[in-house]
């Protein structure tokens, strides 16, 4: 029985040449090809652009995340004023820093953080993000951290402006003119209690 001599260019990793004619064994392709499919089955093609990486030959494509929450603005009495998608106002926190939230527990079920990266169509300002203490990634807007109040139950409603709550002043976030302090939409200032 005549043997047959397999060529590689490098030794593929997981490849082993089995001692007698013309054997190869497959030690750990197996499992690395299973990775790879997974990997390939994983991006979908509404995914944004993505990246693709050679490792021992196996090529895996990792689909990066770019989902962005998109923001809007709404006029509140004098002033433009970030808002959700569905039009509630967003606040900063006045002792927060531009790379940490000191709103954290208790007060940030009050005060629910803004889920990052965010944008918002035709806002001049910078929109960026940091890691919160629990590992999640936070929106801010010209350097504050931004969120939402429980207290304000529908679009333009904006009680939480101008309260000194959880340990801070809460104010609007302004894209441009001047908010007045204490809620100036329909209702209460809201602000104290908690």
């Amino acid at each position: 029985m005549a043997t047959r001599k397999i060529l590689h260019r490098g030794k593929p990793q997981g490849l082993k040449r089995a001692r007698g004619p013309a054997r190869v064994r497959l030690v750990r392709a197996v499992p690395a090809v299973a990775v790879a499919a997974a990997a390939a089955a994983s991006s979908t093609a509404a995914a944004a652009p993505s990246q693709a990486s050679s490792v021992s030959g196996v090529h895996t494509v990792a689909a990066a995340t770019t989902s962005k929450t998109q923001l809007k603005t709404a006029k509140i009495g004098n002033a433009t004023v970030l808002t959700t998608s569905k039009g509630f106002t967003l606040y900063w926190f006045a002792p927060d820093t531009h790379t940490k939230s000191n709103c954290n527990g208790t007060c940030a079920q009050i005060w629910p953080p803004v889920k990052g990266p965010a944008t918002a169509s035709g806002v001049k300002g910078k929109f960026a993000t940091i890691k919160r203490s629990n590992g999640s990634v936070q929106a801010t807007y010209n350097g504050h951290p931004l969120y939402t109040y429980t207290v304000d139950t529908a679009p333009k409603q904006n009680h939480g402006n101008g309260v000194n709550l959880n340990g801070g002043v809460w104010h609007e976030a302004t894209t441009s003119g001047t908010a007045k302090s204490g809620g100036s939409s329909g209702g209460s200032g809201g602000g104290s209690g908690y």
